[in-house]
């Protein structure tokens, strides 16, 4: 962020948090499409917070864009980009953008907190996250049962990685409260982390894993990047990259969200059917971060996690209580409605 951005509301203390929660919207990395598709040639406004847009999880939402398919729906879509899902729960619940690319789990969560959220568009069946040890570590953890004691690597504490790592030691015996969860976002700095023993393991996606392991800088522990690592690792299919938006926007703009699930379903088609050289290719140059090939490498991995229709997968939801329950005492207590948490209309309509 910005200096001029953070520190401008400093006179105004009263102000403070919701000023630095506006200016870290306003400064976050963003991507507009021109809006020029049919319509009334302006294109109807929406902003989505991103977790992320350069990981190869939210890959969608970029490469809808890329594709022109929001253009092509009427769309004027302004994509913002925060490092941790959990930042772009927080853009959505205070308004500041109207959809949110993100975790499905962040609806159920929501829900015991008296918010009605839900997914509209489900882009997977599985996590796409990558549990890795460093390798100075790798000798003495094997396994989740070996976390007690240890730094643990999260994009942001309350974000999913921070779930999914939770889930992982107390299934293997280890309490929350044994291990030390460390906020490192994604890419340079969790790579940083990792190398300079900031965090024994942690979890992360594409290509962030890509460059650990040609970095020599870390090994695989977990991998949940396809269903059958979901299924071993978390018992079921594991819905979690996801386009989800508050209720009552939803129930107000339906031809708008339509659009949206439209866009979106056009593209979980296109790359069914492209090989991952080919989406890399679409995706901003930058993201290669000057390795083309790793890059394309990074986009294979993760591949399997997407969904190719947008449906919500069956007993996904479940699985996802499940996990939640296991170490999260707001949803432990309480009964979570899961047809509120997503919706499948607009995706069926799309097909």
């Amino acid at each position: 962020m910005r200096k001029t951005a953070r520190y401008a509301s400093l006179a105004v203390s009263g102000l403070l948090a919701l000023s630095s929660l506006t200016a870290c919207a306003n400064d976050a990395a963003s991507s507009t499409s021109s809006g020029g598709g049919k319509g009334d040639g302006k294109g109807t406004k929406v902003k989505i917070m991103v977790g992320g847009l350069d990981k190869v999880i939210y890959m969608p939402a970029m490469l809808t864009q890329r594709l022109g398919y929001f253009d092509s729906e009427g769309l004027d879509v302004e994509l913002l980009s925060e490092p941790a899902g959990v930042q772009a729960e927080t853009a959505l619940v205070s308004g500041q953008v109207q959809g949110a690319v993100g975790f499905y789990d962040h609806t159920l969560d929501l829900q015991t907190k008296g918010k009605a959220v839900e997914s509209v568009v489900q882009f997977s069946h599985a996590p796409g996250e990558v549990e890795v040890v460093a390798s100075k570590k790798a000798g003495d953890i094997g396994s989740p049962k070996d976390f007690k004691g240890r730094k643990l690597g999260v994009t942001g504490l309350g974000s999913s990685t921070d779930f999914l790592t939770k889930y992982l030691a107390v299934k293997n015996g280890v309490d929350v409260s044994e291990f030390t969860p460390v906020a490192v976002g994604a890419g340079p700095t969790f790579i940083a982390a990792l190398q300079q023993g900031s965090i024994d393991a942690g979890m992360t996606t594409d290509p962030t894993v890509a460059t650990i392991l040609d970095k020599k800088a870390g090994k695989i522990l977990l991998d949940m990047r396809t269903p059958e690592g979901s299924q071993e690792a978390l018992g079921g299919p594991y819905p979690s990259s996801s386009l989800y938006m508050q209720t009552d926007w939803v129930n107000g703009h339906k031809e708008t969200v339509q659009k949206l699930a439209n866009a979106f379903v056009k593209t979980l088609k296109w790359m069914s059917t492209h090989s991952a050289s080919e989406i890399a290719a679409k995706m901003p140059a930058d993201y290669s971060q000057g390795d083309k090939a790793l890059y394309a490498e990074a986009i294979k991995s993760t591949l399997p996690m997407f969904t190719k229709d947008g449906v919500m997968p069956a007993n996904g939801p479940e699985t996802v209580e499940k996990v939640l329950k296991a170490f999260n005492p707001n949803i432990k207590n309480a009964k979570v409605d899961l047809k509120k948490t997503y919706t499948t209309e607009f995706v069926e309509a799309a097909k």
